[in-house]
């Protein structure tokens, strides 16, 4: 039962104020440019709380960076000053190790928001290039009291100081990993994208008081090409999903089911495979979400 918990009880005549913390890159699919609209489309007001601006995202040879860690102290501040309220903090992609005390500070002037934690670190078993050792150790802090945290396996393997395994784990092994997750202090938890080379992805939920041992799989066909940026636009529907009222392993899944549909529209681009994600065409599926 403690996996059917709904962690946001939605008023349908209320929207849901957001602080969306994450990096904005000017081309290619992923970051800000992916939770604004996504949230936005689950019904959510979306605030966003810029930490890093790129020319591109970084899987793209030549990039931009500017980290904006010097200015959101005094952004912080002028929200305090005119009053703004939130409802749920979402972390994503950080600039600056120092960044995550500023996240810690609105969970400090925000007490009641949901915690949304999506570690952005890392894939494929390596840290992203603008990322250091001591940004992961600083981000493994937010683990303790986050309602949700979303990482995939390698971030998973960053924050528990574990050796990354590869994408494919058994039944067992997912438990242990979920359960490693747990002991960090997350009430619950949502490893992503385990891939067994059966033509599947599977996402593992898990929740703190039932135990790793009551961990849901949700089971996702899998498409036979990658694109860069579904963490993020799976994070931005799980987190919309979860202001819309459902309970965390139907946002999950709606997220999961969200993000291949989108890959499909995707193939048909130009250059998907270097641009990431295209989910415009598939916003629809999370418009209706707050008023059901």
């Amino acid at each position: 039962m403690q996996q059917e918990t709904i962690l946001y009880q939605r008023n349908p005549e209320y929207i849901p104020r957001v602080a969306a913390v994450h990096d904005m890159c000017g081309y290619g699919k992923c970051s800000l440019t992916a939770a604004i609209p996504i949230l936005s489309a689950a019904g959510c007001d979306v605030c966003p709380v810029p930490t890093a601006l790129f020319s591109a995202h970084t899987k793209f040879p030549v990039y931009t960076f500017q980290d904006t860690t010097d200015m959101l102290p005094a952004y912080l501040d002028a929200w305090g000053k005119i009053g703004v309220k939130l409802d749920g903090i979402y972390s994503g992609f950080l600039g600056s190790a120092e960044q995550v005390e500023l996240i810690k500070r609105l969970y400090r002037e925000y007490p009641k928001a949901l915690r949304l934690v999506d570690p952005v670190m890392g894939d494929a078993g390596a840290m992203y290039p603008t990322y250091t050792k001591q940004m992961c150790q600083a981000v493994r802090t937010l683990a303790d009291g986050a309602d949700v945290l979303m990482p995939n396996l390698t971030e998973a393997s960053l924050l528990t100081g574990r050796d990354y395994p590869g994408r494919g784990l058994t039944d067992s092994e997912a438990t242990e990993w979920v359960g490693t997750l747990l002991d960090l202090g997350a009430k619950n938890v949502v490893l992503k994208g385990i891939d067994r080379a059966d033509g599947k992805i599977r996402n593992f939920v898990g929740n703190a008081q039932a135990g790793a041992a009551s961990r849901i799989e949700l089971v996702h066909d899998k498409l036979p090409y990658m694109i860069h940026g579904t963490g993020d636009a799976f994070a931005a529907a799980l987190c919309g999903a979860v202001m819309a009222g459902r309970n965390l392993a139907q946002a999950a899944r709606i997220a999961g089911e969200f993000v291949r549909h989108a890959m499909e529209s995707t193939r048909h681009q130009p250059d998907f495979q270097k641009r990431g994600v295209s989910f415009e065409l598939n916003l629809g599926e999370l418009t209706g979400l707050a008023q059901k």
